[in-house]
């Protein structure tokens, strides 16, 4: 069923995006805000924490997109899935850690 290889690209997508912040922080040796900080995603766990977190991220994208179907990059409908879920969830992690590292909050004046 080609919608839930498309869903799986999605959400690739998705943890794509999310390791990023996550890997530039942790070799950047800089704390960042992550899931397994107190409070929950909005303290800021160490640099080391963020790089295992975004090596998690990675290996949990090699599995959807490599692992569900065949992924094809060239192939309009899976680069497709995979971006939206790259976008949807990277504005998404904007908003929230910009409110916590003064990112430009739309909402703000």
């Amino acid at each position: 069923m080609p919608w839930l290889d498309y869903l799986a690209y999605f959400a690739g997508g998705m943890f794509a995006a999310n390791a990023v912040p996550h890997f530039v922080q942790g070799i950047s040796g800089r704390p960042f805000q992550s899931p397994f900080a107190r409070p929950r995603g909005v303290g800021q766990s160490s640099s080391i924490i963020n790089m295992i977190w975004a090596l998690i991220n990675l290996a949990i994208v090699w599995l959807f997109v490599t692992k569900v179907g065949i992924f094809d990059l060239r192939d309009p409908g899976d680069a497709l899935s995979f971006g939206l879920g790259f976008a949807f969830i990277g504005l998404f992690l904007a908003f929230h850690f910009g409110r916590f590292n003064g990112g430009n909050n739309p909402a703000s004046p």
